[in-house]
Order: C-alpha cells, then structure tokens, then sequence
C-alpha cells in the first residue's frame, strides 16, 4: 500500500440541453484532494466548497467511493487522512458529487496500486453515482457520450471544437438532483422525444466539428421546461442568452447555467444574482504529484480538523 497519492478532478457539465443523462462537457474548473494512509479511523479536511458542513469522516463521499474501491478491489482499507481543496461549487449542476466519487476511486486505485482499467473505474463511478453522464468528462475529459449496456456503463470520449468557449452562471441558491427529477413526468410525447433526438445527434456534430449549429443543437423538450418552476431565475437567464443567440442550456440538474459560445460569435454578458466563469474544455482526472509536506501530515493516528 502505498502511502500518499493526490488527484485532480474536473467540473463537469451534463445534458448540454437535450443530452440527457447522456452528453457531458469537462471544464477547467478543479478539485484537488490528497490521501495518505493512517494506522486506523477516517479523517477528511476540507477547504473551500463544502468547508464546515459536509461530513469529515467516513460518510464523507470521497472517503465513501475510496473504502467502497478497496472493497470492489479485495484491498484491505488502511486508516485514511484526506484534504480536500474544493472549488467545484456543491448542489449547482457541475457535477461536484461525481467529481468527488472519480476522486475516491482514483486515489483507492493508485494507494492499492492495482492498475484499475478506465472502463472498471468508469462503471464504479456510475453505479456509485447512479448514472454516467458526469462521471464519463470527469474521468475521460473534453466531451463524452455516455451510456449503459448489460455489463453497465460504457462511455465515448470525443474532442471539441478548439473554438468552443464555455461559460458557466453559478447562482447562489443550491438545487437538489432529486428535487429535479421528480419534476420530471413519467412520459413525453412521440413529437418531442424525436425532437431531442434531432437535438441531440446534432449537438455530437455542434460541439465537435460545426460550432456554429451550437444553438439549435442545445435546445430541448425533455427536462427543462418541467424544472422550470424549481429554478425560475435560472430559466430567465436562460432564455435571455438564447434571445441573444448565444447557446445556453441548463447545466446537469441545474441551477447553473451553461453557456456555449463561439469563438467570434456573441459573448455572454454578466448576469445579476450569478457568477459568470468563463472557462475551458478540460483533461479528465489524474494523479498528480504529493508534496512531502501532505504526506507528513497524515503521520499515524492524525486526525483531521
């Protein structure tokens, strides 16, 4: 067992409109956590996102996707320290929950040193997570389709355009996955589930080749509209950018926005009661270098503040 390893997660955003559960986009918007082996117990700090009120032991989801990796692995779970440096904001649709289950994996993986295979980590990391669309960026980076068989998920990693500029509206209110899906009906019509079909095939062809069919390819039937209620703020943004041309879809469960710009074309504009990042298409997760100084800190028997 080794006895540190650190990681790099990426934000990621789903759906991109009328992929659901399907399409995901990486953005250059990152996590980083390090764990190192202890004698006993579990141990999380954390700093920024989720500072103070999110679980500091082994409830804590990184902590959970590492005992859960080790287990599916047959690795004994040593006792563990993790910091987490988090600046994926949590409960806003940019996937912080999967970055934080690609990160327990990949750290159980490189501390056991097992050599998990992508495709193992991938199907984990959606069966923990419940469903694949954010996971696959996350681990696999740039833009990937998402989508699951007999022996479960399965994912495509394509390139995006070099002209794609994505921008992300944080509002300050939290949204709840669950929440979101049980604002969705049991059933849609025949007109509109081809509609996001259409939608959907020309968004693969819009994000990686054609930009400029960004904004038809981003609209949707499916799932929008039914949330709509949830987060009106967000729809009002929402339906703004697209008035001004610009592609604009809810991101993952929402509330934040994600905005597809074109280099060239129309340019997002601040928005009241958001945060505008503007950001770019990331690598997927990876293992970065331990300091000395973090792997000291997890000396036998360290507890966690």
């Amino acid at each position: 067992m080794r006895r540190a390893a650190s990681v790099r997660v990426p934000a990621t955003s789903a759906n991109l409109g009328p992929g659901f559960d399907s399409l995901g986009l990486a953005l250059e918007l990152f996590d980083e956590v390090t764990a190192a082996t202890t004698a006993s117990g579990v141990a999380v700090e954390v700093e920024g996102e989720g500072e103070g009120t999110v679980a500091s032991d082994e409830r804590h989801l990184v902590a959970a996707a590492m005992l859960r990796t080790f287990e599916t692995l047959g690795v004994k779970a040593p006792g563990l320290h993790l910091k987490c440096r988090n600046r994926i904001p949590h409960a806003r649709g940019l996937g912080s929950s999967s970055a934080a289950i690609v990160a327990g994996i990949m750290l159980a993986d490189e501390l056991a040193g097992t050599g998990m295979p992508t495709a193992d980590k991938l199907a984990l990391a959606s069966e923990i997570e419940g469903h694949p669309d954010n996971v696959a960026p996350c681990l696999l980076g740039g833009f990937t389709i998402a989508y699951t068989t007999e022996d479960g998920a399965q994912a495509v990693g394509l390139d995006p355009s070099p002209r794609l500029r994505p921008w992300a509206f944080v509002p300050s209110q939290k949204g709840l996955t669950a929440a979101a899906r049980a604002a969705l009906p049991e059933q849609v019509t025949y007109a509109d589930a081809v509609f996001n079909l259409s939608r959907a095939a020309l968004l693969v062809d819009a994000v990686t080749r054609t930009p400029s069919r960004l904004f038809d390819a981003t609209d949707d039937r499916l799932h929008q509209s039914y949330r709509a209620s949830g987060m009106p703020e967000s729809m009002h943004l929402l339906r703004e950018l697209r008035s001004a041309g610009i592609a604009a879809a809810v991101s993952g469960a929402g509330p934040t926005v994600i905005a597809l710009s074109v280099e060239g074309g129309p340019v997002p504009h601040e928005a009241a009661g958001f945060t505008a990042m503007k950001l770019s298409v990331a690598d997927g997760a990876a293992i970065v270098p331990t300091s000395a100084n973090s792997a000291s800190q997890a000396s036998p028997g360290s507890k966690g503040k």
